[in-house]
């Protein structure tokens, strides 16, 4: 853990930097290509080992991108976390400076490893498959729309509508089916997931695109990334309820879909839902741990296609 720290609050149009060492260094710089290369020169006079930025809705990746190919390692971290640890540290102010010297007083004391971009396939199929599901999201919503429409002038421009989006889901499901052909071991989990009765390629894009770790993780981990581990809230004597929170929204979503279906083809799921159910577990925790069963066994079936295809016979 290196012991020089540049912490970034981002912005649209600015970067304010903090170097935390043996003292604090600011520096101001436009979130722009010049700019960064300026903030890199900047990192590089303090010594920083690691520079930090928070994610700030995508504002962030031009940073990320370019300080790593620069040489600098970095590190994304989450804004709400950095801010309760700001004010658990008492720092209730908020400016842009607060912000940037906090990120790096967080990185220090959470000993944030740096974490390399993904690869420039992998970014591109996350982009593709969050296009797709805006597009099937945006379908949905037009179709819904056009049954409440009586005048032919609009149902005739949503009719368009439906077309051109039509058009567009099947020209980026044929680049999903591209991009995992012609990646080896997208291709071998592919033909893995799919092994489990009801899950299907919208499916296997989205865990390949949104938990590229998947097969890499301890189940209870993997659990936990994506949402679907229960939350302890004990204190004393008090048991609280453990409630699921966090993780990543989108494919917690999905896998809860999805293990619905699966139930139906797999008997093991679907004792498992039957056992559930006669223990009068509330249909939320069941559907939870449908997903959470699903997304284990996913885990499981990854790793042992990645040993696979490390060590081929």
């Amino acid at each position: 853990m290196t012991d020089i720290i540049c912490g970034v609050d981002v912005s649209s149009e600015w970067l304010e930097a903090c170097v935390r060492g043996a003292s604090a260094e600011f520096g101001r710089f436009e979130n722009s290509v010049l700019g960064l290369e300026a903030l890199a020169a900047f990192c590089r006079e303090q010594g920083v080992g690691l520079v930090v930025v928070e994610a700030t809705g995508g504002y962030e990746r031009l940073a990320f991108g370019q300080l790593w190919a620069a040489g600098l390692p970095c590190a994304v971290v989450n804004p709400r976390a950095v801010r309760q640890f700001a004010q658990a540290m008492g720092l209730l102010e908020k400016t842009d400076r607060i912000d940037a010297a906090a990120i790096a007083w967080y990185a220090q004391a959470k000993r944030i490893a740096p974490r390399p971009p993904a690869s420039a396939v992998q970014q591109q199929l996350a982009a593709v498959v969050t296009r797709l599901r805006q597009l099937t999201e945006l379908r949905t919503m037009q179709t819904n729309q056009r049954r409440l429409v009586g005048d032919p002038d609009a149902s005739r421009s949503i009719d368009e509508i439906l077309a051109l989006i039509g058009r567009q889901i099947r020209a980026f499901e044929a680049k999903i089916v591209e991009l995992i052909g012609s990646d080896p071991l997208w291709d071998k989990l592919d033909a893995t997931f799919r092994s489990v009765k009801g899950v299907a390629g919208r499916t296997v894009a989205r865990l390949l695109a949104e938990l590229p770790e998947i097969g890499t993780l301890p189940n209870k981990a993997a659990a936990k990334l994506v949402g679907l581990a229960p939350i302890a809230c004990d204190s004393g004597k008090r048991t609280g309820r453990r409630a699921v929170r966090g993780g990543r929204s989108s494919l917690r979503a999905i896998l809860f879909v999805v293990a619905g279906t699966v139930r139906r083809y797999d008997p093991d799921f679907a004792a498992f839902h039957r056992k559930l159910e006669q223990a009068g577990k509330p249909k939320k925790v069941i559907r939870v741990a449908l997903a959470r069963k699903l997304l284990v066994r996913l885990n499981a079936k990854a790793r042992d296609a990645r040993h696979q295809f490390a060590n081929p016979a």
